[in-house]
């Protein structure tokens, strides 16, 4: 823009200002037609007649009776309140006794030693009957004497399960006496 078409714009607008400036202050507008009338307390008031079916007083009214049963409480206190006191009970609190399970499971075998091939994913366990007699080899998912299965096998113990009922047991190694 040129500083001819600046002055110009400017011009105009300096017109435009004085002219509406003018008209505000000098009667353009008048003091009856912006102040809003006074009610007088005389007056009849009267509601438009348009019902709302939307609108349920019934819960209306119910929300409007509610009242706060909490504990008061400052919003803008950050410690709490004291808890509330208990009710005094005339006879004391016995905990039940906590419900009794099977009884351990017990293997009438001892976990004695493993095998392993080369890379160590098949492990066979050695468990030795109760007097030593018999010695038994199994992996894992195998079954042995009869009623338990080898579910895993680590290096220091064996998990044992009862195959009729589902309970587990944990054999640990135990280390040959050095009598033999």
């Amino acid at each position: 823009m040129t500083p001819r078409n600046k002055s110009i714009v400017l011009g105009v607008l300096v017109a435009v200002l004085a002219a509406t400036a003018f008209n505000i202050y000098r009667g353009g507008l008048s003091q009856e037609a912006t102040a809003p009338q006074p009610l007088s307390p005389d007056a009849h008031f009267t509601p438009l007649g348009v019902d709302n079916p939307a609108l349920r007083l019934d819960i209306l009214k119910r929300f409007l009776a509610l009242e706060y049963k909490g504990v008061p409480r400052s919003i803008f206190s950050a410690t709490l309140p004291p808890p509330p006191q208990p009710p005094p009970s005339q006879q004391p609190v016995v905990a039940p006794p906590p419900p009794s399970g099977p009884p351990p499971l017990m293997v009438d075998a001892k976990y004695f030693g493993y095998v392993s091939d080369y890379g160590g994913s098949h492990r066979r366990a050695f468990f030795a009957t109760a007097n030593n007699d018999d010695v038994i080899i199994a992996g894992e998912g195998d079954t042995f004497l009869g009623r338990f299965r080898v579910v895993r096998l680590t290096n220091t113990t064996a998990d044992v399960e009862e195959v009729a009922t589902g309970r587990r047991a944990t054999l640990t190694l135990e280390e040959p006496s050095p009598n033999g």
